[in-house]
């Protein structure tokens, strides 16, 4: 199968796709041919995680082959990176809602499912394109990415990986997770500047003609952990079939029946690969975007227009604090049946007024699929309160932002009447002010204790990955200006390839 820009004509295999992820007119990779309606129930009944990735990759990856993505897979999804041997359990919340748990990896975050697998699939990249030089991974991260890339790519022989956060946009735990990785082929640098500016501000560096011929002076090449990259976004798709699966094994649903989703929605990646996994024949009904404060995505779902000239709000749900979405690119690819023409006009709309809008034809057909509707951090607070308390169940911020969408929707009188999952994307452990308030604990100064209230309270115990942070050394603790990263990024490339 062969890869495409979203912007233009430019094809390539998906192992080159996978090596260099961004293409090089600025736009994403793309399928060239999608593999629409492929998977019915009967192919994926009764099979683990395992089994179902190997079903899904092997529909996207065809430059190899399935002995070695069976290997890859393996080592990427078991119980030493995983701590639940379903991979994405699914728990009930009432006959109607279900909960799929994409937490329970190395890192605490839905992250870890793609970036288990990406490095695995990245070196095998750069043997079949018989690249010798380094692989320079630049990753920008509003909270949960730049912790599972980091811990992916650790010590991977071959790769160095330099991350960037915004250093007043992420929660406390997700800040030490970065200060304290391990590993000798890293690099972990804070902003002066939010998401937005980290992630356009790689972007415009892997396009930079300069930078890339200095990258080629040394022998290496630029890739990417974000989801822009395919072999990020497209294993994203299997937690999808897997819930379909899972909701159809235990009786929840029929074979035939749909059943609603709700995605606390950032870069777009995670909703984005459900509603490949529909084109690819799975029974979802209506995508639903759930958005905090910062709800630029629910905005549009409603109007049609998509404008970032607006107020930057820092939420109690980080990881959701994006005004750009990357992965939007790839939906108006699909929505309009691949008219790269008019992706093109609209990124340079979005780039140079910071606002596009669709025809109102095309807003009619996205209602057919998808909803928006987002909450407020207050709002916030009460779901988490509500959800333990009336259901027993601790929810994470970015998950409560879903469920209370939901509930929103619900009360409004729109929900379809079918059955919804709610894709939880963090685990409740890696927000303790946010969860303390909510749940009326006091918040410690240092983050471990609230973590012990929590435990106290919910019983549920920490898990190993946040409370070993604690006795580990701080090792990246600078913070640059957001206009000093091209500088950062060209030391990054003098340290890798010295």
């Amino acid at each position: 199968m062969k890869y495409r820009s979203t912007r233009s004509d430019e094809r390539v295999t998906s192992t080159y796709a996978l090596l260099h992820g961004l293409a090089a007119d600025g736009g994403l990779y793309v399928p060239e041919t999608f593999p629409e309606n492929t998977l019915v129930y009967d192919d994926i009944k009764g099979k683990s995680y395992i089994d179902t990735a190997c079903i899904v990759l092997e529909k996207f990856f065809t430059d190899f082959n399935r002995s070695d993505i069976r290997k890859m897979v393996e080592k990427a999804y078991n119980s030493t990176t995983f701590d639940d041997e379903r991979i994405v359990p699914l728990r009930s919340l009432d006959t109607d809602v279900s909960v799929a748990e994409l937490f329970h990896g190395r890192t605490a975050a839905f992250k870890d499912l793609a970036l288990s697998l990406f490095p695995y699939l990245l070196t095998a990249a750069k043997e079949k394109e018989k690249e010798v030089g380094q692989i320079l991974i630049l990753t920008a991260t509003s909270g949960d990415t730049g912790k599972a890339a980091l811990e992916g790519f650790k010590d991977v022989e071959g790769t160095n990986i330099a991350v960037f956060y915004p250093e007043d946009g992420v929660s406390p735990m997700q800040k030490l997770q970065m200060q304290t990785q391990e590993g000798q082929n890293i690099s972990v640098t804070a902003i002066d500047g939010n998401f937005d500016d980290a992630q356009s501000m790689l972007k415009r560096i892997f396009t930079d003609k300069e930078i890339n011929d200095y990258v080629a002076e040394k022998g290496a090449v630029f890739s990417s952990a974000n989801s822009i990259n395919i072999g990020r976004l497209l294993p994203q798709i299997i937690y999808y079939v897997f819930t379909y699966a899972s909701l159809v094994d235990d009786g929840v649903i029929g074979e035939k029946e749909s059943f609603d989703v709700v995605v606390p929605t950032g870069n777009f990646g995670n909703i984005l690969a459900a509603y490949l996994a529909k084109k690819m024949g799975i029974p979802v009904g209506t995508l639903i975007c759930a958005s905090n404060r910062n709800k630029v995505l629910a905005d549009f779902f409603a109007t049609g227009v998509y404008d970032m000239n607006r107020d930057f709000y820092v939420t109690t749900s980080p990881s959701m604090d994006i005004l750009l979405s990357s992965n939007f690119e790839r939906f108006l690819y699909y929505l309009t049946n691949g008219d790269v023409d008019a992706v093109k006009v609209w990124e340079k709309e979005l780039q140079e007024t910071g606002k596009m809008s669709v025809p109102e034809a095309l807003l009619k057909k996205i209602d057919l699929t998808f909803a928006g509707d987002w909450i407020d951090d207050e709002e916030t607070k009460n779901v988490i309160n509500y959800a333990y308390n009336d259901e027993t169940y601790l929810m994470d911020p970015h998950t409560a932002v879903a469920y209370g969408v939901y509930l929103k929707r619900k009360r409004q009188g729109l929900v379809s009447g079918r059955h919804t999952v709610i894709m939880s994307t963090a685990h409740p452990y890696k927000f303790p002010p946010a969860m303390c308030r909510a749940l009326g604990l006091p918040v410690d100064e240092n983050p471990f204790d609230s973590l012990e209230r929590l435990t106290a309270l919910s019983g549920i115990g920490i898990p190993y990955s946040l409370k070993r942070l604690q006795d580990l050394p701080l090792r990246f603790t600078e913070t640059v200006d957001k206009s000093e990263m091209k500088r950062t990024v060209t030391k990054f490339i003098d340290d890798a390839t010295r």
